[in-house]
């Protein structure tokens, strides 16, 4: 019996499967392209009981998308707008503001398909059917995962940059590898997630 399709993603795997930055995810977001959320335990806010997904504003928490990587790895969110309806809601209440970190955050699953049929993307699973992937990321991502498994990470990003490298050009059957910037937008949001910074 098949798995039920995908309920949402995770920013870090939609970076991922759409070969972008955070930065760039957070952007489209912002310009209503698709909607950035957090599950919400149920919390009252003036007479209205918000549980479940709720969109969060990208603009409010913006600093956690930097660039260059020196934003904050977690932030408050001080509103909130529940997936069924259109009005954001204000958590006046301090005690009841949502602390979000990278990990929190995530793309309903629909959106990320809507987006990639919108902007012809076709890094769909069901795109692959028949043909050949260009890279083995997905090979590439288990021997990250053995290897975080077996061994932790390495002590710096660069020489997590390098084994990966070393990997392509030793499974590489074409003998293409992809370049350090392209492998580098891969690992950074998951080497992030995993240092907690």
């Amino acid at each position: 019996m098949a798995l039920p399709p995908r309920v949402y993603f995770t920013l870090q795997e939609a970076a991922a499967r759409w070969d972008c930055s955070l930065a760039d995810i957070a952007g489209w977001a912002s310009v209503g392209r698709f909607d950035i959320v957090t599950g919400v335990a149920p919390i009252t806010i003036g007479t209205q009981i918000i549980t479940g997904f709720a969109a969060v504003s990208p603009t409010e928490i913006l600093p956690m998308f930097r660039r260059c990587g020196t934003g904050p790895f977690k932030s408050v969110l001080r509103r909130i707008r529940p997936k069924d309806q259109d009005e954001w809601i204000m958590i006046m209440d301090p005690a009841e503001r949502i602390e979000v970190t990278l990990a929190d955050l995530l793309i309903v699953a629909d959106d990320v398909r809507r987006f990639e049929t919108d902007f012809d993307l076709l890094r769909r699973p069901a795109s692959n059917i028949g043909s050949t992937a260009r890279y083995d990321w997905d090979g590439m991502y288990i021997t990250l995962m053995v290897r975080i498994h077996e061994e932790g990470l390495p002590a710096i990003q660069a020489e997590w940059l390098g084994e990966v490298q070393e990997w392509f050009v030793a499974n590489s059957e074409s003998g293409e590898v992809p370049d350090e910037r392209t492998i580098r937008r891969r690992l950074t949001p998951i080497w992030k997630a995993l240092r907690g910074s």
